[in-house]
């Protein structure tokens, strides 16, 4: 979960250890704390993943994702967020990000499904995002589908000590480019730990606004490709959270919370551990 803007007026939580640039190097007691909020993240996703089905409500999965991260003795970090009103962000078809859970959201069969949470757990946050196909859907929503989540894991093989972030935002871009699709700008992936966006912002495209940042194990990042059938070019609607896009085309987005290693990376969130 990402808002450019917010980035810049973060919650008021402990201040983080800082490092060069202002980006957080987590130690190994920091890292273990990570795993197991990024384990109830996985955990809860892996579960609306398997409940999910036509006729629910997206405040249905809400309310599931909140009981069972405070069972899990987390709280839900995207709850009150800025004042946003839900555990998790529910996006439907050309809704790309922040959709708000909503007991009158009737999920449909054949909808493109994504759905963000987060978890705070003994000081430090995980954060992930999947995006479902609720029954049948059309084969080119299944193809964005598909695309957007390997796009994910071709910028997660970049990632190790040494290596630079536009190193993966290029990986996503060119794989999302060269399957037809847009990578939306909008938004972008973030650092993630005591607070639930940290520097650097993690960028999905190659860019020359922001510096190149320089990978140090360590550092832990939530890496979250959003891919558009269509027009990458977004609007906010009125209630000031839900991004759709312009064109109304389908929407597709995969989110991971990565620790950088000194010869790779570890998924924290892979939800096919738990």
């Amino acid at each position: 979960m990402n808002i450019l803007t917010q980035l810049l007026n973060q919650p008021a939580l402990p201040a983080p250890k800082r490092q060069r640039r202002g980006v957080e190097l987590k130690s190994a007691r920091e890292i273990e704390i990570m795993r197991q909020a990024s384990r109830i993240v996985a955990t809860v996703l892996k579960e609306i993943s398997e409940l999910v089905e036509p006729g629910m409500t997206t405040a249905d999965l809400d309310a599931h994702a909140e009981k069972r991260i405070r069972e899990m003795g987390a709280t839900p970090s995207f709850k009150g967020y800025h004042g946003f009103p839900g555990s998790i962000c529910s996006s439907i078809n050309h809704e790309v990000v922040h959709g708000i859970p909503n007991k009158r959201k009737v999920i449909r069969a054949g909808d493109v499904l994504k759905v963000d949470t987060g978890a705070y757990f003994e000081g430090f946050h995980g954060d992930s995002c999947i995006t479902i196909a609720v029954g049948e859907v059309k084969p080119e929503a299944a193809r964005l589908i598909r695309v957007a989540e390997e796009a994910l894991y071709k910028g997660i093989e970049q990632v190790k000590a040494g290596a630079f972030l536009m190193d993966l935002a290029g990986a996503i871009e060119d794989h999302v480019k060269a399957n037809g699709f847009t990578v939306v700008e909008d938004f972008t992936g973030h650092g993630v730990g005591r607070n639930l966006h940290e520097e650097p912002s993690v960028f999905n495209f190659r860019t020359h606004s922001m510096p190149n940042v320089k990978l140090r194990a360590g550092m832990t990042l939530a890496i979250e490709p959003i891919v558009n059938a269509g027009s990458k070019i977004t609007r906010i609607l009125g209630d000031r959270w839900t991004a759709v896009t312009v064109d109304n085309s389908l929407s597709a987005q995969f989110e991971h919370t990565v620790l950088v290693t000194e010869t790779g990376y570890e998924i924290l969130t892979d939800r096919t551990s738990v």
